[in-house]
């Protein structure tokens, strides 16, 4: 099912913060909880990854008012972050189609910066990441069942 949701990046209090909108919102954190960066299937770039970084939050979610998904990471230096005001708030698309989310990644990518461009991604997604023509940074996922 499609939906809509906010995507807010931390340079290291992710956690800390979720447990803060957790105790006003109620709930529980979606997609099976925290997942952190020493989850990651280990690879060239995450091999060398410090303890630190490998304990900092990879991604979580919870459901606010009015079914809103509000979707958070840490932002570490040491995996290619360079956090600052602005572009640590995202609206991730999450559409039903692969089709559609070409079209909407494309169309919102016009006359903006395209950070990553759309390809398929080790969580199983479909994905890419641009900042639109008016500083708007746009995340469009679209969850594939295989990556081949």
């Amino acid at each position: 099912m499609a939906r809509t949701s906010i995507y807010l990046n931390f340079s290291g209090n992710t956690e800390e913060a979720f447990l803060f909108y957790k105790s006003v919102f109620g709930g529980d954190f979606g997609n099976d909880g925290i997942s952190r960066f020493g989850d990651m299937i280990p690879d060239e770039k995450t091999q060398h990854m410090s303890e630190a970084v490998k304990r900092m939050i990879l991604h979580v979610e919870i459901e606010i008012t009015g079914g809103l998904i509000l979707m958070g990471t840490d932002a570490p230096e040491e995996m290619g972050f360079s956090l600052k005001q602005g572009n640590n708030v995202n609206i991730n698309l999450e559409p039903d189609t692969k089709e559609e989310a070409e079209r909407l990644f494309h169309g919102l990518a016009d006359g903006g910066v395209i950070l990553q461009p759309m390809q398929e991604m080790f969580w199983g997604a479909y994905y890419g990441h641009l900042q639109d023509k008016f500083g708007v940074y746009w995340m469009v996922n679209y969850a594939i069942q295989s990556i081949s």
